[in-house]
């Protein structure tokens, strides 16, 4: 059976960019344009095996979003990965500090990525 990622991002261009490489290396992909709809999604639907979740986002940010999966009875368990464009190192740590599992910067390496997410799925 496929692992199923679910992205978060409200910008299409890179949730499509992201959906493309995934789906090439044999991930089932949903998506989100918003941290609202990702936590909605998750909390209905329980056959997601990791979040891809960018931190900049106009609803709520990600940081905010995984704090709410975090404490999400049903949910909280869920492999995050932050994604931003921000590099600083700071924002590292602040992704951690949130929830988050590990943190990968924009533009995405995507050897990066799969080492990531292989690590934790």
């Amino acid at each position: 059976m496929k692992n199923k990622i679910l992205i978060v991002d409200d910008d299409p261009r890179n949730i499509f960019a992201l959906k493309l490489s995934l789906k090439a290396r044999d991930f089932e992909i949903e998506s989100a344009d918003s941290a609202m709809k990702a936590i909605d999604y998750l909390r209905l639907n329980h056959d997601i095996d990791l979040v891809l979740m960018d931190m900049m986002m106009p609803d709520i940010d990600g940081y905010e979003a995984v704090k709410i999966i975090r404490n999400d009875r049903n949910i909280h368990q869920l492999p995050i990965i932050s994604v931003t464009a921000q590099a600083m190192p700071e924002d590292f740590q602040k992704c951690i500090d949130a929830g988050a599992d590990d943190y990968i910067k924009k533009p995405v390496d995507m050897d990066l990525l799969m080492t990531s997410i292989q690590k934790l799925i």
